[in-house]
């Protein structure tokens, strides 16, 4: 079995669930959240406007450079929307990387609001990491009564 693939599946699943729990509580005209895997595919919260961000891989693959180099979050100003970038994991799992944009903010008020960005992005780790526990309690009851079932027969 190929480690590597398993994790990246892994991973994978993963943020396809965070993504369904997170974006179905976000706000209609609230920020546009980007699950990003390592290798740059992307979960965006509203695919219109995150594709009239007009972000292309060159940069993205610069933040993501800049978080692996432990600037967390990176903040950077792309036209009229403020990006914060930040890493995405869970005890088990490094999904990649969180991007919240924030229409009309300049860098100056996201860095006056960090305290708020900062608890989103922790607020959706900590929703990744209990997804990732749950689905593991899942997988555990599954094999246990998979295992007491073949005992039984």
């Amino acid at each position: 079995m190929d480690t590597c693939k398993t994790t990246l599946s892994t991973a994978n699943a993963l943020n396809e669930q965070i993504a369904r729990q997170v974006f179905e509580a976000l706000p209609e005209r609230g920020p546009v959240l980007v699950i990003m895997d390592r290798e740059g595919n992307c979960w965006p919260s509203n695919s219109e406007e995150f594709g009239k961000l007009g972000l292309d891989e060159t940069l993205l693959a610069d933040l993501r450079a800049k978080v692996d180099d432990g600037a967390e979050p990176v903040i950077t100003q792309v036209g009229e929307t403020s990006l914060a970038v930040a890493q995405l994991a869970t005890d088990r799992t490094k999904c990649g990387y969180l991007l919240v944009a924030l229409a009309r903010y300049s860098c100056e008020s996201t860095l006056t609001n960090i305290d708020l960005v900062e608890a989103l992005l922790n607020q959706i780790a900590l929703i990744a990491r209990l997804i990732e526990k749950s689905n593991t309690l899942t997988h555990a009851h599954i094999r246990h009564y998979g295992l007491t079932d073949t005992l039984t027969n």
